[in-house]
């Protein structure tokens, strides 16, 4: 009987040996870009014919497109939280949105994605947004990452005069040193960050995307003395969040800012992916594109509502995959995934560890590879985030009354178009009706009672295993770092391009 069991699970293994036994010997170098606000119908490769986006759609004829990749939140903060540690934000006990005033940050005791691939041998660096805390010891260097060049948060925010001002700050604008330190706040004038330290004030948001293109270059085309090691490389954008700025080189005076942004931010994918290949690494590099969320300016569909909702529109993203040789070229993957599963199919890759405290993603590498008949590992996806939903095969199932929520639509012409369901909850098919119009939960009782328990079940388990934030040190004599006051401020004017070449939404929170 013991020989029956050890051949049989000789057995099992062997079936998935082209999978562990391929990843650990290959090692390879991850370059993780994600966008900010950028919506499911903002790519070609989802449909879009305006803006142009040829280098992601070249990406996607390459590698492969995922249809149903979620985040773990509508907005900034959580969904980062998700992404970086494989965990549910609000069993971090993050908040949804960390502003420069927040006392609060990722708990460094919380094993990122930096920390796992650091431990593992590989070199890390971060450019571009963190939004995960703003100061010690939350801030990407205390969190694993080597090297951090970037924006600690979101655009439109100002900056905190805790944060430590380098010997070499370029100040703009006509400020001055004794300005900046002596508390000097004003919406949309933010924080570039060298490390830990403040090195330009305020950002020139027109060359963000060109700049963070280049630092991501030069850390990819690194040489020296540990420059054989795999590295890993999280490239999270500031764009295409407002306020939205381009560089000269994409200031088409005919067309919208928000089309000028995104065909910025696919130039610098472009850019990335041709340096992969030009210095030889592209057998050896696992490139994963997405979003935090669902457009803000942009469009989200066919998808239902927008950024903040957890409708499709909100949290279901435009995502890829490209690695030459391991991912099968022009694959489209329409099974569940999410980017909390970044984290254990990284550890998967990289001969990492797992975190020993507890996560919420699956190893979704059976379904990156193109592994026949692989299926999606989540027999439920529940979010928390707002009124809360259910993803569970082609359904999504929300435990709250159509109507109810204020980001219903992706336009207010939508709304005013349609009748609400009077039934308690909601449940859509999200192949038969992609854009969720046709409510169909009053016909399916037993279906939105299992989602209902699987919501429930969910709910009670995470509110009773929670964990803490870290509390964000502030040197002693600080100016406050509240929110800016007066209308003049809080209404300040999106950067405009020539002519045509402007903002055609609200400010983003």
């Amino acid at each position: 009987m013991k020989h029956a069991i050890t051949l049989a699970s000789l057995i099992v293994a062997a079936l998935f040996l082209p999978f562990s036994a391929n990843a650990d010997a290959v090692r390879p170098n991850v370059i993780l870009i994600f966008i900010d606000d950028m919506g499911y119908g903002d790519v070609g490769f989802n449909g879009a014919t305006v803006p142009k986006t040829p280098n992601l759609d070249q990406m996607a004829a390459e590698g492969m497109k995922f249809t149903d990749f979620y985040v773990g939140c509508a907005v900034c903060s959580g969904s980062r939280t998700a992404l970086m540690t494989g965990t549910h934000y609000q069993r971090l006990s993050m908040p949804a949105v960390l502003f420069p005033n927040s006392s609060n940050g990722l708990h460094p005791d919380e094993v990122t994605l930096a920390d796992m691939t650091k431990a593992a041998g590989y070199r890390t660096a971060c450019v571009g947004k963190w939004h995960l805390g703003h100061l010690h010891p939350c801030l990407p260097t205390d969190q694993g990452f080597e090297s951090y060049y970037g924006i600690p948060y979101s655009n439109d925010m100002w900056i905190d005069p805790a944060n430590k001002l380098a010997a070499d700050i370029i100040l703009r604008k006509g400020l001055t040193l004794e300005e900046v330190k002596a508390g000097h706040r004003q919406r949309n004038d933010v924080p570039l960050f060298r490390n830990d330290e403040v090195i330009e004030y305020p950002t020139d948001q027109t060359t963000v995307t060109k700049r963070y293109t280049e630092k991501a270059i030069e850390f990819i085309t690194k040489t020296g003395d540990d420059a054989d090691k795999p590295f890993f490389l999280y490239l999270p954008h500031t764009m295409v969040h407002l306020p939205l700025a381009v560089s000269e080189a994409f200031n088409d005076p005919n067309k919208t800012l928000i089309t000028n942004a995104i065909e910025e931010v696919d130039w610098s994918v472009g850019e990335i992916l041709k340096t992969v290949k030009d210095v030889g690494i592209s057998d050896n590099t696992l490139v994963i594109f997405t979003s935090d969320n669902g457009a803000a300016v942009g469009s989200s569909l066919p998808l239902r509502a927008k950024k903040g909702s957890v409708y499709d529109g909100g949290i279901r993203e435009p995502t890829l995959m490209w690695w030459p040789g391991e991912i099968p070229a022009g694959a489209v993957c329409s099974e569940v995934a999410a980017s909390i599963d970044i984290m254990p199919t990284l550890v998967g890759l990289s001969g990492g560890k797992m975190p020993e405290r507890q996560i919420d993603g699956k190893d979704i590498w059976p379904l990156i590879s193109g592994v026949e008949g692989a299926k999606s590992p989540h027999e439920a996806y529940v979010l928390m985030h707002g009124p809360g939903t259910v993803r569970s095969g082609k359904w999504k199932f929300y435990p709250w009354q159509e109507g109810k929520s204020k980001r219903d639509w992706s336009s207010k012409n939508q709304k005013k178009d349609q009748n609400f369901s009077e039934f308690p909850v909601q449940l859509y098919d999200t192949i038969a009706d992609i854009s969720e119009t046709t409510n169909v939960a009053e016909t399916n009782p037993e279906l939105v009672a299992k989602l209902q328990a699987a919501y429930d079940a969910h709910v009670t388990e995470l509110e009773a295993n929670k964990r803490p934030t870290a509390k964000l040190i502030r040197p002693d004599g600080s100016v406050s770092s509240e929110r800016p006051g007066g209308p003049k401020q809080r209404k300040k004017p999106q950067p405009k391009g020539k002519g045509k070449g402007k903002s055609n939404g609200k400010a983003a929170k």
